[in-house]
């Protein structure tokens, strides 16, 4: 259950008449995966830590630069060098004490990417590259585990939900194909902050609703954010029964 000062940490969330004990309860036995600790991952891990997600593991291989202190919140001036696993778990730390956060400073791959997800009740894609994307998806399919993946570049987002556990939800391989599909990065492209802030914000949010069960997550439809218009689009997405990562093309 809920000590006193989980209560009282706690209380907006448990005013909420859908959420309330039982909601809180869910977030507190949960166990979030963050993969990627950069300007998603750290509204990501923030929010998940304030909002009482009992286990959080952060990984990501790279140190914090002075260029990441533009949109990566969680940062400052003296971290400049840090690992920035390592940094963003002691800003979870500070901010919320009572939850255990784990951070890995590598990469994850192969058996020890499996184990991850599989001890994640949910994992949170904030990564910036295909290759580690469709790693995650073929991991989260294979143990079952529900996948929210989000994504940023100039002043353009985008954000769903992959769990297969649900009826006729896709997966990521169903929305792209590992083929002609080149990564794009912020070093090379640009990113406006804030918009970093708003699609990690989002991907909190979605992982909560996972974690709770209270409200309806992104599954089989993809949010489009063009931050510079401020205007949200929504597709319709449809499981490929050919998939060979979830579907007939499978290799079980």
């Amino acid at each position: 259950m809920l000590t006193d000062d989980e209560l009282m940490r706690y209380s907006r969330q448990l005013l909420l008449p859908a959420f309330d004990v039982a909601g809180q309860v869910r977030l507190k036995q949960a166990r979030a995966l963050v993969v990627g600790a950069g300007g998603l991952g750290c509204p990501v891990a923030l929010y998940l830590g304030a909002a009482g997600v009992g286990q959080i593991t952060v990984v990501d291989d790279d140190a914090v630069e002075v260029a990441n202190l533009q949109r990566q919140i969680a940062f400052d001036q003296s971290q400049l060098g840090q690992s920035k696993a390592e940094a963003l778990a002691e800003r979870v730390r500070g901010i919320n004490p009572s939850v255990t956060v784990t951070a890995l400073a590598r990469r994850l791959d192969g058996e020890a990417l499996a184990q991850a997800v599989q001890a994640a009740t949910v994992v949170v894609d904030c990564t910036d590259n295909f290759t580690t994307r469709f790693a995650l998806n073929r991991a989260c399919v294979q143990a079952r585990v529900p996948l929210v993946s989000g994504a940023a570049i100039r002043g353009e987002g985008q954000l769903s939900v992959f769990d297969v556990m649900q009826p006729n939800s896709p997966c990521y391989h169903c929305l792209y194909g590992e083929d002609g599909n080149e990564d794009l990065t912020c070093s090379e492209a640009g990113v406006i902050g804030p918009l970093v802030g708003m699609i990690g914000s989002s991907q909190a949010m979605e992982a909560i609703k996972v974690i709770s069960g209270v409200g309806t997550p992104l599954i089989g439809r993809l949010l489009i954010l063009d931050a510079w218009r401020m205007e949200w689009r929504q597709m319709t997405l449809a499981r490929d029964p050919e998939c060979p990562v979830c579907g007939s093309g499978a290799e079980h």
